[in-house]
């Protein structure tokens, strides 16, 4: 996926369920809209020029994703959450 696409803010319901794995440092499973799947310990959210990134821990290697390049995410706490656009 392209960096340059224009950011779409994500679902604030959403939002706030990656905010508590941040909280808590869960271990993820996440899906992104491009099929990849990566598995993490959730551990911050930023903002950077206008766009919402997850820091998440895997492999010892922090990565930042976009939040709406994340389909879905899921952990035994909180279920599957699949991640819907904002309606803005």
């Amino acid at each position: 996926m392209s960096i340059n696409i224009e950011y779409q803010p994500i679902n604030c319901d959403d939002y706030d369920n990656l905010e508590l794995a941040c909280q808590h440092q869960l271990h993820l499973h996440i899906k992104l809209r491009g099929g990849e799947v990566i598995e993490g310990k959730a551990c911050d959210l930023i903002l950077r020029k206008k766009v919402e990134y997850l820091i998440i821990e895997a492999a010892d290697n922090p990565r930042e994703l976009r939040l709406d390049h994340i389909a879905s995410f899921s952990h035994p706490e909180i279920g599957t959450v699949i991640v819907e656009h904002s309606e803005s």
